[in-house]
């Protein structure tokens, strides 16, 4: 009985294995079941919402009528085209002078005198400055004494001659009558022809003196600088004491005395691209607006194109007139402007293409 007891204590102690390993894998698949049971209801939302749409877009497509390819019209077309060039072409540059001149001598020389300076208005003509003229006025006196003693010596041979030649007249007169021989006729010819020949020498020489002469003044001239035009004089570069040279022969010769404007030649310079060159026509209007008054419009036109186009920038200059001149418009100033297109112009070629098509 004891042994019995014992062998029934024994089995109650052991540990049922098929128990434990039946709950555990009860427990290891209960969250695996969890997420197929998931993933199902997942599907049928999914498959739910789809249908939904599937019997909304019959809908929707039954109550609007399917859109039928149209072929553009010309109309169209030409509103589309319209469109696009509606906005007015604009650029901008610079304003620039035709007219713009260095003023410089023709003589190397010192200045003695400037008569200008910034800002001021020339005529043409004018002198606006004065070169060391001493030796040329030394050579202007000696060319013109020269001219001087060729003419007195004229008026002396011209006498001579006229009183030789009328003793020849009286000698011819004797000899006919034979009162005189034929070698005082001889002698009285000779001296008409040597006065008549020294006559012409001095001639000779008395134009070469007048050349001189003038030569000699023209150079005393150019040492009087003047302005080629009338204008404005925007820089004034050299001063009284400084040595001028139409060359530049060393670091301390000038080689001009002052810049000249002339303001009426002022116009505007802008590079259009090449891409829109096509909308630029000479005669257009244009409104030009100066950066420095951003308010004033100017009235402006089209002078030309330049035919020829900037390769680097794909670019075609255009020059365009002011309408009105003013003093605050002045060279070098940036300006935009504004090609302004001609709706009549516009409407009428427009007309045109909708009769032929």
């Amino acid at each position: 009985m004891m042994t019995e007891d014992k062998s029934k204590l024994l089995r109650s102690l052991s540990i049922d294995r098929s128990a434990s390993e039946a709950g555990r894998s009860g427990r290891r698949w209960l969250p695996i079941s969890a997420g197929v049971v998931a993933c199902v209801i997942l599907a049928f939302a999914v498959l739910a919402a789809s249908g939904f749409r599937m019997q909304d877009r019959p809908n929707e497509t039954a109550s609007q009528p399917a859109a039928q390819p149209q072929t553009p019209q010309p109309q169209q077309q030409q509103a589309a085209a319209s469109s696009r060039e509606a906005g007015n072409l604009a650029a901008s540059g610079y304003v620039v002078a035709r007219r713009k001149a260095t003023v410089a001598a023709e003589i190397t020389g010192k200045v003695v005198e400037i008569f200008i300076d910034e800002g001021m208005t020339v005529t043409d003509g004018q002198i606006v400055a004065r070169l060391d003229s001493v030796l040329a006025e030394k050579d202007y006196e000696l060319a013109q004494s020269r001219a001087e003693a060729a003419d007195a010596a004229i008026a002396a041979i011209t006498a001579d001659l006229q009183d030789a030649t009328r003793i020849m007249s009286r000698v011819q007169t004797l000899s006919q009558k034979n009162f005189a021989t034929e070698a005082d006729l001889t002698k009285a010819q000779a001296r008409v022809g040597v006065l008549a020949a020294q006559l012409r020498q001095v001639q000779a020489q008395f134009e070469t003196a007048k050349i001189d002469a003038k030569r000699s003044a023209s150079v005393l001239d150019k040492h009087k600088i003047r302005a080629p035009f009338a204008g404005v004089v925007i820089d004034r570069s050299a001063q009284p004491g400084e040595m001028i040279s139409p060359m530049s022969v060393g670091g301390f010769t000038r080689t001009g005395i002052c810049t000249i404007v002339d303001m009426d030649s002022i116009e505007i310079e802008v590079d259009v691209n090449e891409a829109f060159i096509g909308r630029v026509a000479a005669g257009g209007a244009v409104n030009a607006v100066l950066d420095a008054y951003p308010d004033w419009i100017i009235p402006a036109s089209v002078i030309a194109i330049v035919p020829t186009a900037n390769r680097e920038k794909a670019t075609v200059k255009v020059r365009i007139r002011f309408e009105q001149k003013d003093p605050r418009i002045l060279p070098d100033m940036a300006v935009k402007v504004n090609f302004v297109r001609d709706t009549k112009a516009g409407g009428a070629a427009a007309t045109k293409t909708t009769a032929a098509n």
